[in-house]
């Protein structure tokens, strides 16, 4: 499939592209959202000047060339879509964040144009920022949570592909994207009403290999649910320390011999996963969805079951080319092809 062959791509209406900060994941859809042919290359805001060998614009617009070069037979006019960091201050053209609280549907209703010198238009999807005593923005996840929305309103039922409409009885989810900066978002139908951010994994890479934590610890090993799970089980512990008093239990249980070497990176993925869930558990009294890694959310599974929560919680994949494809319906790029499910039908690639 990342090659696509000429048959496939001869239905193509769509190229979308996740533009994010370490990598770049392009997509081409057709009408019903199905995944035709992808492609991801470690072509991300921080290596844009060394791949592309120019600055600024000219970089992105070279490095979107190159992308599109694999798919020859493409049709020129295509509509191009994109998500992600690319449209921040450090990215190819700055897009403006939209407001929190705000509906799903405004992303398509703002998309912001970037002009490639070569006289095409690519469409980037704006990123949400709320205010308050913690600010929060996100930029690529709104999308990912916009495709997650189609998917967890197809398994209770919905027979639409469209967004649900919002309504003083629609029932709430909280969507979780776990990851180096976790977002939480809470929605009601189609609106997102409120997020958190958590930098979890940005937290567990800087525990692991730059404290003292990392003079005893080896990272990588194989997965230890035991010592996972231990963390979990102190980090939610109703008469806890706190997350710094937590951290430091990695070393000493170490010299105490009560975890070796090859057990302290799941004991610390436990405490500061725990911490995060611990922190969002009086939020839990509504459906709650995973999306993303799936490695990454079962961890989040288990620490939101061992949090109290009986039911189902389920994990979703291929979230953000089902958004990108869901933007463009709604902005009008492409038109709509609904499947037999009445949901697109994008495809894993994992």
């Amino acid at each position: 499939m990342p090659g696509g062959s000429e048959r496939a791509l001869a239905q193509a209406a769509l190229l979308a592209l996740d533009w994010g900060t370490s990598s770049l994941r392009a997509y081409v859809l057709d009408c019903a959202g199905q995944v035709l042919a992808w492609r991801q290359e470690p072509w991300g805001l921080m290596q844009v000047g060394e791949v592309s060998g120019k600055q600024g614009v000219a970089g992105y617009e070279a490095l979107f060339e190159r992308i599109i070069g694999d798919w020859p037979g493409l049709a020129a006019d295509i509509p191009v879509i994109t998500c992600g960091m690319v449209g921040s201050a450090q990215g190819w053209q700055e897009v403006p964040y939209l407001p929190v609280p705000s509906a799903a549907a405004d992303l398509a209703r703002q998309l912001a144009p970037i002009r490639h010198g070569n006289g095409r238009t690519i469409w980037a999807v704006p990123g949400w920022r709320e205010a308050g005593l913690l600010p929060n923005v996100m930029r690529g996840e709104e999308t990912q949570i916009l495709g997650a929305l189609l998917q967890w309103h197809a398994l209770q039922g919905d027979a639409e592909s469209g967004l649900p409409q919002v309504g003083p009885d629609a029932a709430d989810v909280l969507l979780c994207l776990p990851g180096s900066h976790s977002k939480w978002a809470r929605m009601q139908g189609d609106r997102i009403r409120h997020f958190d951010t958590f930098m979890t994994g940005e937290a567990f890479s800087a525990f692991s290999r730059h404290t003292i934590l990392a003079r005893t610890m080896t990272v990588g090993a194989a997965a230890d649910a035991a010592a996972f799970e231990r963390g979990l089980h102190t980090a939610l512990a109703e008469d806890g320390k706190g997350v710094l008093a937590n951290v430091f239990s990695c070393r000493t249980l170490g010299l105490s011999g009560e975890l070796d070497a090859a057990q302290q990176a799941d004991y610390l993925s436990g405490l500061l996963i725990g911490e995060e869930i611990a922190s969002m558990r009086a939020s839990f009294d509504c459906g709650i969805a995973l999306v993303g890694d799936a490695a990454l959310c079962r961890r989040y599974a288990t620490a939101i079951r061992f949090a109290g929560v009986s039911h189902d919680v389920p994990i979703l994949s291929g979230a953000t080319e089902r958004g990108l494809w869901r933007i463009a319906v709604e902005a009008g790029l492409i038109p709509e092809t609904r499947s037999s499910t009445g949901i697109a039908p994008v495809a894993s690639i994992t």
